[in-house]
């Protein structure tokens, strides 16, 4: 644009400045964007991850828990065998559906890369005082 910035106008260095400071700032903007789509990719993975756990613990469960219950029923009365059963299995599916929205709640839902580009000393979460 301008040929040397040692003749240019102080109107011709502010127009510099203007255009490289928009396009910094777009740069930014595609960087922050980029990266909360990754992380909005990330938790969807996981959403189906909960998902496809709850369902294959709900069919196997219900294939699963007429069996044992039939196994148990020379033992115990029928009522007994099936609420052992199911408290077992309950506490199984818990244990999955937990990890899951473990997992989501680890995601970090702020552009950090980006926020430690635009702040040189990085992003600090600042805390809410009590």
């Amino acid at each position: 644009m301008i040929p040397e910035k040692s003749d240019a106008s102080v109107g011709q260095l502010l127009g510099t400045l203007a255009t490289d400071t928009g396009a910094l700032v777009r740069q930014e903007l595609r960087l922050a964007a980029t990266e909360m789509t990754e992380t909005a990719g990330a938790a969807v993975h996981n959403a189906g991850l909960i998902a496809a756990g709850g369902a294959l613990l709900h069919l196997g469960c219900i294939a699963f828990l007429a069996a044992v219950i039939a196994a148990l029923q020379p033992y115990l009365p029928l009522w007994s065998s099936a609420a052992i059963v199911g408290v077992m299995f309950a506490g199984a599916g818990a244990a999955i559906l937990l990890t899951g929205l473990g997992a989501l709640r680890r995601l970090d839902p702020l552009p950090r890369h980006a926020l430690s580009t635009i702040n040189p000393t990085g992003f600090e979460r600042k805390e809410a005082v009590r």
